[in-house]
């Protein structure tokens, strides 16, 4: 299945995780692009963090130990700037 992530947008992908031994409760994606973005879900793997890197994406896997809202945060004031950097 595709999912698009429109430009300048962050999504979290932690109900999309389908595989049990899968090192990663969630992953944040964020499209810091002018451009939409195509997705493939759900997640299986851990290549599918490298093939969407690739795409332009950048993907932040989250763990188990980590603060989840606080790296939300942190990603969404980066793209905050990034979108008023282009407007």
């Amino acid at each position: 299945m595709k999912f698009i992530v429109r430009a300048h947008h962050i999504l979290s992908l932690g109900g999309y995780i389908v595989e049990l031994e899968f090192p990663y409760r969630n992953i944040i994606v964020v499209n810091p692009t002018p451009e939409p973005i195509k997705i493939e879900i759900p997640v299986f793997d851990e290549e599918w963090i490298e093939e969407h890197r690739n795409l332009g994406l950048k993907i932040i896997p989250v763990k188990d130990e980590d603060n989840y809202l606080a790296m939300w945060r942190k990603e969404k004031a980066k793209l905050e700037k990034i979108k008023a950097e282009s407007a």
